[in-house]
């Protein structure tokens, strides 16, 4: 009797070994499904379709795949007038889960009108979507969401460094827009890139390669919440100073500052406390230890006063507030820290004492909010069924950030092609890529303000991924909304200066 069942057991082993499949995604796939969404009281009908395509190298062999989804709006003929937004979140190594189901698309995961997470986690409609007035791609950069590396070649592994770095993103994923592109046909319309965070990089950067390489003009970029890391990994005076009016902000909305300043609307105190970091806090900075010690008093006050923090803090960190240690500081003595890509939100350290918080409040309360509900959402409404992890954040690290040439990139391609706009959008309790550094970026793109007619900013109550609040949802989507419309060049319009 032992024998048998040892025979069954190796006999069922050896099955379940032929018959089982590799976890793995496939290279081309596709799935489509209809749906209706209501905005703005008009019943808007679309296709979504979603799956992974491929990315060849030279020689025309598989080595990676990126997973997207393709929201079109299905009751409309001539595809030649209908813009396509192309999205991209950040990292670099994020998924694009992010603006996907809380920013533009069609649906919106549950969340209350602050952000925060509440159960059953799940989807609904967005009345907000732009979906009326373009259809959307996410795009999945290679270890995000399901976009994996693909190795047919046992002996020889697909080098990863062709993937993870600055140009080398750019490059691959220019030529992956370019096959979506043709495939989808859409070369007519008029094309829109959005990326968030890391992402303004990558759309800051692929504006001008898709043009000089993809010979695909734009019509516009958003930069939401970008991170500009000319200034960010350069860091000096004006890197550090240009926190200061995102210190007043998130201050104020804690409640840490002077009466006087706590009684006003934050949009009437952020102007002068811009103007107070450009006139004197870069200045007294970029002296370092040779500013008079006078001075250096009068300006720890002015900080203290604007920032919620002690004078004596200011001065032992010698007029440069690290950020981390504002997050830990600025309500210390209450016992709570506050968010790096939101200060609204408030995180509990295992002890009070130290200079940076145990971790990032915000963070984990999104993740707690968007894990499940994409996953849930992916496979359970748009049908789309594989074993392969959803990566949230996915390793791409090392990455190459040498040559970072995507500010003036931008610049290149606006002064190239006279149709390409600019918009940036900011959250001003954004700590980690601040509203105040959105601005200086878009200040420095052109230095001859040939083309400032062609930029524009906003900003919003709220933080890093603003349209979680459900107020800044709505005006965001609007303002999306409108810088579309004014962008769509009139019918015979020429690129011309």
């Amino acid at each position: 009797m032992k024998r048998i069942i040892t025979l069954f057991t190796l006999l069922f082993i050896t099955l379940n070994v032929i018959t089982a499949q590799d976890r793995a995604i496939e290279p081309e796939s596709s799935v489509t499904t209809n749906h209706n969404v209501t905005i703005k009281s008009k019943l808007i009908p679309y296709s979504a379709t979603t799956g992974t395509q491929p990315i060849w190298d030279e020689d025309g062999k598989v080595i990676a795949t990126l997973f997207y989804t393709y929201y079109k709006r299905s009751d409309i003929k001539n595809d030649s007038e209908r813009p396509l937004l192309i999205s991209f979140n950040g990292g670099p190594g994020s998924a694009s889960a992010w603006m996907h189901i809380a920013y533009t698309g069609p649906r919106l995961l549950n969340i209350d009108d602050e952000g925060y997470p509440v159960q059953p986690y799940g989807i609904k409609e967005n009345p907000y979507s732009i979906i009326d007035v373009a259809d959307i791609v996410y795009v999945n950069p290679v270890n995000t969401a399901y976009s994996r590396i693909i190795n047919t070649d046992k002996e020889k592994k697909v080098d990863k460094k062709q993937f993870f770095g600055i140009n080398q993103d750019i490059k691959y994923l220019a030529e992956w827009i370019n096959t979506f592109v043709t495939r989808n046909n859409r070369w007519r319309s008029p094309k829109y890139l959005i990326g968030e965070s890391y992402g303004g990089t990558r759309v800051s950067g692929l504006a001008l390669e898709l043009q000089n390489a993809q010979w695909m003009y734009l019509n516009g970029v958003i930069l939401v919440s970008p991170a500009d890391y000319k200034v960010l990994r350069v860091g000096g005076p004006i890197s550090s100073a240009l926190n200061l009016p995102y210190f007043t902000a998130a201050a104020w909305y804690q409640k840490a500052l002077h009466n006087d300043l706590q009684q006003k609307d934050l949009l009437e105190i952020l102007p002068e406390v811009e103007k107070y970091t450009i006139d004197e806090v870069i200045p007294a900075l970029a002296k370092g230890g040779f500013l008079d010690n006078a001075k250096k008093k009068e300006v720890a006050t002015k900080m203290s006063y604007y920032s919620g923090l002690s004078e004596k803090v200011i001065i032992e960190n010698n007029l440069d507030i690290p950020t981390q240690f504002f997050w830990k500081e600025l309500k210390r003595d209450k016992g709570f820290t506050i968010g790096r890509l939101d200060s609204r939100y408030l995180g509990i350290d295992k002890k009070d004492a130290g200079e940076r918080p145990d971790y990032n409040a915000e963070l984990t309360s999104w993740l707690h909010a968007f894990t499940p509900a994409i996953n849930y959402y992916i496979r359970e409404h748009l049908n789309y069924k594989t074993d392969v992890k959803y990566n949230m954040f996915g390793s791409v690290h090392p990455w190459d950030n040498s040559n970072d040439n995507t500010r003036d990139n931008l610049r290149q391609a606006m002064a190239q092609n006279p149709y390409l706009h600019v918009m940036f959008q900011s959250g001003y309790y954004d700590g980690a890529t601040t509203y105040f550094n959105a601005k200086y970026t878009m200040w420095q793109i052109d230095p001859s303000g040939k083309l400032k007619d062609r930029l524009s900013f906003n900003g919003y109550r709220s933080g890093h991924m603003m349209y979680l609040r459900k107020e800044d949802l709505e005006s965001a989507n609007d303002h999306l909304r409108e810088f579309i419309k004014k962008t769509l060049p009139q019918k015979g319009q020429p690129a011309k200066y």
